[in-house]
């Protein structure tokens, strides 16, 4: 189902960054609901984030940042909550309660022990206290500490996709967090059986493919 007309009065704003992750995972919650909106780059390494303008939208000075009619929202997760329920379909929660719980769970083990290990002020500050081995080491063991983590909560329960047979919410994570390491830090899932499955299902669908950060207005010109 698209949201157009009614459902949708004014064109939603998304402030990011291409390469950013947790952009990715909003850029594919707004095309499986089908919803058009406006993409603004906010250029992380250049600190546009830090721009008076936008820290007026986000005092945080993060990407992704939505902003619909007067509300305004700074989190990924945040974000993709709130358009599952301002435009229910399709879902991207379970009705069954222990498959609602394991989204959740992929959700947060992405969100909060795996992605923040990675971010650009995060492996600068490493890079700088100690030196860029040192760097490398750190990224390689929170992501493969996160995957393997996430292999053995999902081998069990999964289908075609991370919880079953539908998109929901842990696949947007799951999608954004691996395409991000294979791109940036050369990390695959080759040694987990059950995420590589699930990023070839992935590679499938337009939403998905649409949502990835080379096709995104800010990504520079591939080398010729």
């Amino acid at each position: 189902m698209a949201y157009t007309g009614e459902e949708v009065k004014h064109k939603l704003k998304l402030y990011s960054y291409w390469r950013s992750s947790c952009g990715h995972r909003v850029r594919i919650a707004l095309n499986l609901k089908g919803i058009e909106y406006e993409y603004i780059p906010v250029n992380l390494p250049k600190g546009e984030q830090f721009h008076p303008d936008f820290m007026k939208i986000n005092p945080m000075g993060t990407v992704p940042a939505l902003v619909d009619g007067d509300v305004v929202i700074t989190d990924s997760f945040a974000i993709i909550m709130y358009l599952d329920e301002k435009y229910p379909e399709p879902p991207l929660l379970p009705r069954d309660l222990h498959k609602r719980a394991l989204n959740y769970q992929v959700a947060s083990i992405v969100s909060s022990s795996i992605q923040p290990h990675q971010n650009l002020p995060v492996i600068r500050y490493i890079e700088e206290k100690t030196n860029a081995e040192e760097k490398i080491a750190w990224i390689n063991n929170a992501i493969r500490k996160g995957y393997a983590a996430l292999e053995k909560l999902l081998v069990n329960c999964s289908g075609k996709y991370a919880t079953g047979d539908e998109i929901y919410l842990a696949d947007l994570f799951l999608v954004a967090q691996i395409h991000g390491a294979m791109i940036k830090f050369k990390i695959g899932v080759e040694p987990y059986p059950t995420l590589a499955k699930c990023y070839e299902s992935y590679k499938e669908l337009s939403v998905f493919e649409d949502a990835v950060p080379a096709k995104q207005p800010d990504a520079p010109a591939p080398m010729i």
